[in-house]
């Protein structure tokens, strides 16, 4: 079942976060479906967040998704290679943002693997952020695309995430952040089972 828009707008990004583990993002594009389970995430939590593209207040034409209302997906470019997938939560002008590090394909993996050049699937093709989008086919182009679309949206099939499958530590890559960087704010699905 397709999540609802209200689910987006709830005011607590990591609860927000927690709960997309375990949930399901797809993309149809030119027809082709492509899919997975969410098991990886990190919280930004706004103009509070000096991790976050939207510290004290920071408004510009890359991050203007940001202040969207939640349920729409901010696309954005890292290092100039990679198109990172982002879900906006919280009302208008709140720019609380859940970056998605993680998938475990389940749906159209032969048209991953062509966008990957890879031949087949392994534990790790979508663990990453970078990977995440190549997987699904997003680039910066569908940035603001609305969850809602049909396009690209994200499924609650029922999987129950229990506290003791999901790890908490501190973000990746946000070193700059000085002590924001050691909040608790990444959720990861205990993948041990399956490798």
């Amino acid at each position: 079942m397709r999540i609802e828009p209200s689910f987006f707008l709830q005011s607590d990004v990591l609860t927000v976060a927690r709960n997309l583990l375990g949930k399901y993002v797809f993309t149809l594009k030119r027809g082709q479906l492509a899919g997975g389970i969410i098991v990886e995430v990190e919280a930004y939590k706004g103009i509070a967040d000096k991790a976050s593209h939207a510290y004290g207040g920071r408004r510009t034409r890359r991050n203007e998704m940001m202040y969207h209302e939640g349920g729409v997906i901010y696309m954005y470019l890292c290092y100039g290679i990679h198109s990172m997938l982002n879900i906006v939560t919280n009302v208008v002008d709140v720019p609380d943002a859940i970056l998605i590090r993680g998938i475990v394909p389940t749906h159209g993996e032969e048209l991953m693997l062509r966008r990957t050049g890879k031949t087949r699937m392994t534990n790790g093709i979508g663990i990453g952020p970078g990977k995440v989008s190549k997987l699904l086919g997003l680039t910066v182009a569908d940035n603001g695309l609305s969850l809602q679309s049909d396009a690209v949206w994200i499924e609650d099939r029922g999987v129950m995430v229990p506290d003791n499958a999901v790890h908490v530590t501190p973000r990746i890559g946000v070193d700059y952040a000085g002590e924001d960087a050691l909040l608790p704010y990444r959720f990861c699905l205990d993948l041990s089972d399956n490798k």
